[in-house]
């Protein structure tokens, strides 16, 4: 079996193959689809903002905030395809959101949004501890929300830095 040439574009994944690799299942899977993706961004499709069970969804409407979740589970995806790159087969680290800047929202709630949603994530800078990404969430050619956000995939070490800092 030859081994991948990551150079080129990489096929695209379904749901199935997005649940696979984070660990939201069910109804809380709320990509549909990789477009495309490298080693310093993901493009995924989602549907799921049309969906009246959607778990985000409260009192009727999603509100556009929720498409924070959405670049998150993007920024996850995207982790777990460069750690299976990178011949880590196995437990891939878990990243956890640690917060977002410089959020931009473009509209009120996802109500109004009647087709899917591109959901892309940028790798701006990160370690093996933290990754920063920039983000945004599009109807079309209709910005939705944008921002960037810190993941952090290894709290402990985080913990002993801000330790030995304050020390």
């Amino acid at each position: 079996m030859n081994a991948p040439d990551w150079n080129q574009p990489a096929a695209t994944l379904s749901r199935e193959d997005i649940a696979k690799r984070i660990p939201h299942q069910g109804r809380m899977c709320l990509l549909e689809r990789v477009q495309e993706w490298s080693a310093e961004r993901i493009r995924c499709e989602a549907v799921s903002h049309l969906a009246p069970d959607n778990p985000l969804r409260a009192h009727g409407r999603l509100g556009i905030a929720c498409g924070i979740e959405y670049a998150a589970q993007a920024m996850a995806v995207h982790g777990a395809l460069l750690a299976q790159r990178g011949g880590h087969a196995g437990a891939v680290p878990v990243g956890y959101l640690a917060g977002v800047r410089g959020v931009r929202l473009h509209a009120a709630d996802f109500n109004e949004v009647n087709g899917p949603i591109t959901v892309r994530a940028e790798r701006v800078m990160g370690d093996g501890v933290t990754i920063v990404y920039d983000f945004q969430v599009e109807a079309g050619d209709r910005p939705l929300i944008g921002g960037r956000a810190t993941v952090v995939l290894d709290a402990a070490a985080v913990a002993r830095t801000k330790t030995q800092e304050s020390t």
